[in-house]
């Protein structure tokens, strides 16, 4: 049985799959985002993650409870990986948008 999105995720990919070349897929188990094959943001236990570079991999990981993404869970962090809290979904379609101009940028 699928596990369910959280809504904010949900929205976040309704958006970008209507406005860019954003697709779902599967990362590690969990829904995530793809732009040219490349995952670039994912729900993970109610929670999303990013792919982020420079300024906006600052910001997210100076909100509290954010953190780099470990999906082993062997103090293996993903370094560009940041997972941010629910208790900020507000902010989920702007780091969102940050993920997909790094990912899209990067696979030009």
């Amino acid at each position: 049985m699928a596990k369910k999105s959280h809504p904010t995720f949900d929205s976040v990919a309704d958006e970008l799959t209507a406005s860019s070349d954003t697709v779902r897929g599967q990362m590690f188990g969990m829904p995530c985002l793809k732009h040219g094959g490349k995952a670039f943001a994912g729900d993970y236990h109610g929670a999303m993650v990013f792919k982020l570079r420079g300024e906006a991999h600052s910001q997210a990981l100076a909100l509290a409870g954010a953190h780099l993404f470990d999906p082993s869970g062997r103090d293996r962090p993903m370094k560009e990986w940041v997972v941010i809290p629910a208790e900020y979904a507000a902010r989920w379609p702007e780091f969102s948008r940050h993920a997909l101009d790094a990912t899209s940028s990067a696979t030009r």
